[in-house]
């Protein structure tokens, strides 16, 4: 589900990207220190950004060296880190260890189950030290869950779960910035289960699987009313991130919310265009 929230490579300064790049490459870095190749293949952009969110609210020091990696064996490159790559690379294993076990339990994927054993250890370790964030995954994952099993056709209730999911992850400690970065959470939350959705309708429809778009998908309107449903939930979570003092890479966040998180979609949209067009021929 996870995966739209990254940069629009074309639309950045060559530093900037480079920048960028640098906290993505820590945060890989870190996975690995810490958790393992295990660790490190849950990597996601997701995370990057939030780190770079809470690192420019609160500004805590930044580590930087250049190493080399298996990605990149033939040249040293640049990473940066501070105390919320740590943060990033815990929420990225503890969710995915979550997201492995939903997969077993719904559709008893053994390759899922193999994934979440591997995580086990360490993810129990990360949800004694973040129960607040532990517990609200299980939380969204269970009413996901239910809805899902009771075919539930209510968009905004079901992107909702996803929401209160990420909107409790954005959230590093209850402090004046809390509110605000919950709500930003939230609204990026509720967009990204909306594209899940968006992208996934044709093959869940043919599939007969469930997704709260299937009955929707092909009518008139269809896309717009998406394109309308995606633009309100950026279009809060950009305010919510507008409001918070963020000087350090602002250029390369605005990049992501503004532009960045669109790529996929216009991706997509630009597919299905093309293949009504063939279809008519």
């Amino acid at each position: 589900m996870f995966g739209y929230v990254t940069v629009n490579k074309p639309e950045l300064k060559i530093r900037e990207f480079d920048m960028y790049r640098s906290w993505y490459c820590g945060l890989c870095s870190e996975l690995k220190e810490a958790y393992g190749r295990a660790g490190q293949l849950t990597l996601s952009y997701d995370m990057t950004f939030l780190i770079m969110v809470l690192q420019g609210v609160y500004e805590p020091e930044v580590h930087g060296e250049k190493r080399r990696c298996l990605a990149h064996p033939e040249v040293k490159h640049p990473m940066r880190s501070s105390r919320f790559t740590k943060y990033g690379a815990d929420m990225n294993v503890l969710l995915a260890y979550h997201n492995f076990m939903d997969d077993w339990m719904d559709e008893k994927n053994l390759a899922s189950l193999t994934a979440a054993r591997a995580l086990y250890k360490d993810s129990r370790s990360i949800a004694e030290r973040y129960p607040r964030q532990n517990q609200a995954i299980v939380r969204a994952l269970r009413k996901l869950s239910a809805y899902e099993k009771g075919n539930e056709m209510n968009i905004d209730k079901v992107s909702g779960c996803m929401g209160e999911l990420l909107g409790e992850l954005f959230v590093y400690e209850k402090d004046v910035f809390a509110d605000t970065l919950y709500r930003m959470g939230f609204f990026l939350g509720k967009f990204i289960y909306l594209m899940d959705a968006y992208e996934d309708v044709e093959k869940d429809r043919k599939k007969h699987q469930y997704n709260p778009l299937a009955e929707s998908f092909g009518k008139e309107g269809f896309e717009e009313a998406c394109s309308s449903m995606l633009n309100m939930m950026m279009s809060e979570c950009a305010r919510e991130f507008e409001k918070l003092p963020i000087l350090q890479n602002v250029e390369i966040l605005r990049n992501i919310l503004y532009s960045g998180v669109w790529v996929k979609h216009a991706a997509i949209w630009q597919k299905r265009i093309r293949t009504r067009e063939e279809s008519k021929k």
